[in-house]
């Protein structure tokens, strides 16, 4: 009976919160090991079926980078990274589509149906919904540096997940984009994400990948610091607590929160259902960034 109490209460947090968040677009950018670790990204895909089931609005963004490196290598090609993009070619573009556009897209909608969901892939034999333009890096001396078919997205066809939302329909974007005149484009996905989140002006953007959130001691997992304001989270990149491959993931969440999303969370997808727990939980298990009050 004590058990059955305790589940009841569990129930009883989450009504809280599922009330708040229905009819709420959340973004979920999927990436890192994650992809690769088949029964965690079973459990996070449940968890999104979870979530569009109680009335939110899921969006999945995602990125292949590992696959997308495997693929290569297998076809004798060497993977480049320039200022921590994947330069491009035309080979490398090929690749890109196959596997991250069709093959992970593909997969994770259908896997979201086999779970008791509904999904559809939006790439570029379904419904493209990311378009933008090529860009480059700037380089010494005011040089620019070329990056080959690598884009950023300047728009998102919103009528069309809100059409898919209406229908209960998770939305799988891959992150590719279309330029003006139809050239296909790799994108950074957690830039598509950002994107995707501030044309929705969504509740949430989580960032799941193989990372808990911020950490006091990067070394140590307990160290987590459950929430942060963009004043703190400035701090303590100032002061070298937020250092390395962390930088530029916390800038990106500084950023899109001025864009009317409200918050922003990391998680690391490994933690059975990370998903439900930091949303459905008052302590969650990951970083939340949120708007000062």
């Amino acid at each position: 009976m004590e058990e059955a109490i305790r589940k009841a209460d569990v129930l009883l947090e989450a009504l809280h919160w599922i009330r708040q968040f229905r009819g709420r677009a959340t973004v979920i950018k999927l990436g890192g090991s994650l992809l690769d670790d088949t029964q965690a990204l079973d459990h996070l895909l449940l968890d999104i079926v979870f979530m569009e089931t109680v009335g939110m609005r899921p969006v999945v963004v995602h990125g292949a980078g590992a696959a997308i490196s495997r693929a290569m290598q297998e076809a004798g090609l060497t993977p480049r990274f320039v200022q921590g993009r994947r330069y491009t070619d035309h080979a490398t573009l090929e690749i890109v589509e196959n596997v991250l556009a069709y093959q992970t897209s593909e997969h994770l909608a259908s896997r979201i149906q086999e779970l008791g969901g509904q999904a559809q892939a939006l790439n570029f034999r379904t419904t493209n919904v990311l378009f933008g333009h090529r860009i480059t890096l700037p380089g010494e001396d005011g040089a620019t540096i070329d990056l080959g078919f690598v884009g950023t997205v300047d728009r998102v066809d919103r009528p069309t997940l809100e059409q898919l939302f209406q229908q209960g329909v998770v939305p799988v974007i891959p992150s590719m984009c279309l330029d003006a005149e139809g050239q296909k484009l790799n994108v950074n996905a957690d830039t598509a994400a950002m994107a995707v989140a501030r044309a929705l002006e969504a509740e949430k953007l989580v960032f799941v990948s193989d990372v808990n959130g911020v950490r006091r001691d990067k070394n140590d997992p307990h160290s987590l610091i459950p929430t942060l304001t963009p004043e703190e989270a400035r701090q303590l990149i100032r002061t070298g607590v937020i250092e390395a491959g962390m930088v530029p993931k916390v800038e990106a969440c500084l950023e899109i929160l001025q864009h009317g999303v409200r918050k922003v969370h990391i998680i690391d997808g490994r933690i059975r259902h990370s998903l439900l727990l930091e949303i459905y939980t008052t302590q969650g298990v990951g970083t939340q960034i949120v708007q000062s009050s």
